[in-house]
């Protein structure tokens, strides 16, 4: 008996020093990821079966007190944001409140059509999948931009082809779900999703600046290659108060960004896209139901592979099919990829690279998720 319980205990010592080895390993690899990069940190989360197996901060916080970043810490994840948006959404659709074919128009409370195609209808489906043929080209921070009565110039916010029939990544989209969210829930919309989403999976995040701690926020840093130098970006955690102490349901909603504005650690995101794994669900927490999960993850277009809010990448790491997105503003780059069959998946999140691109994916990310892979998946 006494034999057994020896072997066993040197199976589990052998189990702690080559897990202890793979993470060195990877450790390295990953520092010499950031260098080749220029990062300034980064912090990583890795799931398999399901489950979150390793977490790791490289580098730092802030350059200027060169602060050592922490699991802890938070980023603002820019797109990855229009998730959490889609998945509010279809909690809606779930309740009756809405279809994803109403008329984006009807649901937003002014006309929105494509005065090239009047008689077309634009869908709540069509915006949620960026092939509602709106565009970014007078911005989308507020929107006036696309009502007729606000903006003289709101014609140019439609593209030359027919609604439903291109995909062209447009925020204003998703500004304007957000809007939808509050009109359908008489919830304001960070409210919404931290009351429906963020809760229940016992996340701390949000898109409110002040209800979250500040001291976790990381400082996000745009570089220049010309000097090869850093610049902060504060502006991405303001917290607009004074719009929000006037804030208007269903018009004020930009303020909180749902386009890009989520505020949330790279284990926290980890939880969350295990929750979009599971098609649904995380430990036992039902946050929408399966259909509506996979309904979010089938690709709507063929080029980009993307769904609602969610998109399909084939060539990320060779051979293996991913869900997920991206995030890129003031300087920041996330990633949320994930196998929902075999059920793993990566987080990483870098608050400022060199960044270059290859077929639309900065190579920072890709060198990094590849590594990752090789290290804990593969």
């Amino acid at each position: 008996m006494k034999l057994k319980y020896f072997y066993a205990f040197f199976l589990i010592v052998g189990l702690i020093t080559q897990s202890k080895a793979q993470n060195e390993k990877a450790e390295t690899d990953f520092k010499q990821i950031m260098e080749k990069f220029s990062a300034v940190g980064a912090a990583v989360a890795v799931v398999k079966d399901g489950k979150i197996i390793y977490t790791h901060a490289f580098g730092l916080k802030d350059l200027e007190n060169k602060t050592p970043l922490t699991n802890q810490d938070i980023f603002r994840i820019a797109s990855i944001s229009k998730s959490f948006s889609a998945t509010s959404i279809m909690q809606l659709v779930e309740a009756g409140k809405i279809s994803l074919n109403d008329d984006f128009g009807d649901l937003v409370g002014f006309k929105i059509r494509n005065p090239k195609f009047p008689d077309q209808k634009i869908t709540l489906k069509m915006a949620l999948s960026h092939t509602s043929g709106l565009n970014d080209s007078q911005g989308y921070l507020n929107l006036d931009v696309i009502n007729p009565d606000k903006n003289p110039d709101w014609a140019k916010c439609y593209n030359d082809y027919a609604p439903g029939s291109k995909f062209d990544y447009c925020n204003l989209n998703f500004n304007l779900i957000g809007t939808i969210i509050e009109k359908k829930s008489g919830e304001r919309f960070d409210n919404y999703v931290k009351n429906h989403v963020l809760k229940p999976l016992g996340l701390y995040a949000g898109y409110c600046v002040d209800s979250l701690d500040s001291t976790r926020f990381v400082n996000l840093y745009e570089y220049h290659a010309d000097t090869k130098t850093y610049t902060s970006s504060p502006t991405a955690y303001a917290p607009r108060r004074a719009e929000i102490a006037n804030y208007i349901m269903g018009y004020s909603t930009p303020v909180f960004s749902p386009t890009g504005g989520m505020k949330i650690s790279a284990i926290d995101l980890a939880k969350y896209m295990i929750m979009h794994m599971n098609y649904g669900t995380s430990n036992g927490i039902k946050i929408m139901t399966k259909k509506s999960a996979k309904t979010m993850q089938t690709a709507l277009t063929d080029d980009e592979g993307y769904g609602l809010a969610i998109r399909t990448a084939d060539h990320l790491i060779p051979g293996v099919k991913l869900k997920g997105h991206t995030g890129s503003a003031y300087g920041l780059f996330s990633t949320m990829f994930f196998n929902p069959k075999e059920k793993f998946g990566f987080v990483i999140i870098t608050n400022g690279i060199n960044a270059t691109y290859t077929d639309g994916f900065p190579d920072f990310s890709r060198t990094a998720i590849n590594s990752l892979y090789q290290a804990f998946i593969n």
